[in-house]
């Protein structure tokens, strides 16, 4: 199992990261991207197989970030492993950056899918499996998905596909935080019972704690055996704290997107700079 402590050192400063570039574009996602901080370090550091000197070898592992507006985590990962100059991080959102509120992956290396409207990720990620199994690649695909964004009528379309054609090369995980743009999903529209449902849809499913990273990687592990002895793809349900690490704007829809300032960021440096380490003393 990859080192835990190295992949707690990831996320704090992932988080960092997020906060940095938040600071440069005047406002940005902290909820969305705190609260999928994990499980982004764990399969960046842990399990996809990328290789930054061959963005594009077709023999890669493939992901799909559906829930875009949570990239401002996943940038920071892709530049400390090299896929593009970590000074780019410093112009988030700006002219002529590559970097967007959303990302492009015709600008950015190690980005296999440009997102924007929500809901269309995973059918992407139906094709990719596909694909790669019909050349006969050893490749794993990866999604991200938010759980508002189950109320969009794609995600049901391809889940349905997924289930039937029996991708068993294709994880869907879902950043399941209670939270949206509008505000709370059960309030919005009730995404429950989720597990029933994508059982039904054919998917082998699971539940976890989201900011557990040792139950992220015994998942991933669980998914490569099934993967190879074939059969449904596999559905996580990471349940998770919309922004994560700040306890002053944890499980809070109104910091889907916002803005620190002054004393507020300086607290909330700490507080993420600390996280683990008040685990540690409780252990």
């Amino acid at each position: 199992m990859a080192n835990l402590k190295m992949l707690e050192e990831k996320c704090v400063a992932v988080r960092l990261s997020v906060m940095d570039q938040v600071a440069v574009a005047g406002s940005g996602h902290y909820g969305p991207s705190f609260s999928a901080t994990e499980i982004f370090v764990a399969l960046y550091y842990a399990f996809l197989r990328v290789d930054p000197q061959k963005p594009a070898w077709p023999e890669r592992d493939r992901f799909v970030l559906s829930k875009g507006h949570a990239c401002s985590a996943v940038y920071p990962i892709l530049a400390d492993q090299g896929f593009f100059d970590p000074a780019h991080l410093e112009t988030f959102t700006r002219l002529n950056s590559i970097l967007g509120d959303h990302p492009d992956c015709r600008k950015i290396p190690g980005f296999d899918f440009s997102s924007g409207s929500l809901g269309h990720g995973l059918s992407v990620a139906c094709g990719m499996a596909e694909g790669v199994r019909h050349q006969g690649f050893d490749s794993r695909v990866a999604a991200v998905i938010g759980d508002g964004e189950q109320n969009e009528g794609q995600i049901w379309e391809a889940a349905g596909y997924a289930g039937y054609r029996k991708l068993s090369n294709l994880l869907c995980i879902c950043d399941r935080n209670q939270v949206c743009v509008d505000g709370r999903t059960e309030d919005i529209l009730g995404v429950e019972p989720m597990a029933d449902r994508w059982r039904a849809f054919g998917w082998h499913v699971e539940e976890i704690d989201g900011h557990d990273l040792g139950q992220i990687l015994n998942q991933l592990d669980a998914f490569e055996k099934r993967r190879r002895e074939g059969g449904k793809p596999t559905f996580i349900i990471a349940h998770t704290i919309s922004g994560k690490g700040v306890d002053f704007i944890e499980d809070q829809a109104v910091w889907h997107l916002g803005y620190l300032t002054g004393e507020d960021e300086k607290r909330a440096r700490a507080q993420i700079q600390g996280m683990y380490k008040k685990e540690e003393e409780t252990v």
